[in-house]
């Protein structure tokens, strides 16, 4: 099954990230705005990966002096994925 999610991210200079996750991995990911190699970056390393094993990676980064970045909002958006019934 594929699962589909676009998520508003909250302070970051990125504004949304776009998501699949097919039979249980990441399939793919944007970001929209940020710094853009970085969520690039980002993007490519975690296609391949279980939404479980990106969150234990990326939780809790910050962006210098900001309680989040577009890492954490990444795993914040496979969490609230994880936890929404496929549709």
């Amino acid at each position: 099954m594929k699962k589909h999610i676009e998520y508003n991210t909250k302070g970051t200079c990125s504004r949304k990230i776009h998501l699949e996750i097919e039979n249980g991995v990441i399939s793919a990911c944007r970001f929209e705005g940020g710094c853009s190699g970085n969520t690039q970056g980002v993007s490519a390393l975690v296609i391949g990966m279980t939404p479980e094993e990106a969150i234990k990676r990326l939780k809790g980064i910050r962006c210098g002096m900001r309680p989040t970045s577009c890492p954490d909002q990444l795993a914040r958006a496979l969490e609230g994925a994880l936890i929404e019934p496929l549709a």
